[in-house]
């Protein structure tokens, strides 16, 4: 999976792509040598050293013994990115309000170069698959499979789920897993009649989810609010039923925190 754009015929940085390049696969290595990296990479030594002295000059990368990795300035930075993100700002604490009252993992999650980017997470008192939850906050995903992709897809026009659709595909996940256009359309259409998305074991075979869109005033879809859980629990009608109610109660209350946050801005001053 990747979450590069497609050429446009702009100029791009042959130098900046290549430390980007460097980068990944430190993530993706969990570390490594100078030797590895140039392996990994088809450079050459001497290019992977003067990425890696770049960027440990810049504090993006430390060096224990022959190994390079990731420094924690991307962990501020990304602090910096979530903390400005306007759905994170005002939907965080109802989120965690959400995951208290259902005792489950609740997600908050947006949308970024077609694929979805989970901005936070909670785990409830009694929530399942916390390493499988906490690896999804490092890594974009697919939105095909999952109650918040779902929730998204269905709120964009139909064109952009197109575009999503022919850049990525429909990975099949588990066997429930949507993998045909015609059939996600439909289902993302009984998303929008319902006013919320469902994932019935299609990312994890066992775990079900609830999600509901987050718009602004306008109408833009801003992410999603989820609720997931095992299914013999979330299978039960009353307590599905009450998952749904929190969830849309949920991105209804984020919608009007965003909005009057928006409207206070237009509000006369007195001098």
């Amino acid at each position: 999976m990747t979450d590069r754009d497609p050429p446009t015929g702009t100029r791009t940085l042959t130098t900046v792509q290549h430390a980007f390049d460097v980068v990944r696969a430190l993530e993706e290595l969990d570390g490594a040598g100078v030797t590895e990296l140039a392996d990994r990479l088809g450079m050459s030594k001497s290019a992977v050293y003067s990425h890696l002295a770049t960027l440990k000059e810049e504090r993006f990368v430390v060096k224990e013994g022959t190994t390079y990795e990731l420094s924690l300035q991307f962990l501020l930075l990304g602090e910096y990115v979530r903390n400005r993100h306007v759905l994170y700002r005002h939907g965080n604490r109802v989120l965690e309000e959400l995951a208290e009252e259902t005792g489950e993992y609740a997600h908050l999650a947006t949308e970024q170069h077609g694929l979805g980017v989970n901005l936070y997470k909670v785990r409830g008192e009694k929530a399942v698959g916390s390493d499988y939850q906490t690896s999804k906050l490092q890594r974009p995903d697919f939105l095909h499979f999952s109650a918040t992709g779902k929730a998204i897809l269905a709120s964009l026009p139909e064109e952009r789920v197109h575009d999503i659709v022919d850049r990525y595909g429909l990975e099949r996940k588990t066997e429930r897993t949507i993998t045909d256009r015609d059939a996600l359309f439909a289902d993302l259409e009984r998303v929008r009649e319902r006013g919320y998305s469902t994932n019935d074991e299609e990312e994890v075979k066992g775990l079900q989810a609830v999600g509901a869109p987050v718009r602004d005033a306008s109408g833009r879809v801003l992410g999603s609010i989820s609720v997931s859980g095992p299914v013999n629990r979330m299978r039960e009608e009353e307590y599905h039923d009450f998952v749904i109610e929190r969830v849309t109660n949920a991105a209804n209350v984020v919608e009007v925190n965003v909005n009057m946050a928006g409207t206070a801005t237009d509000l006369p001053t007195f001098d």
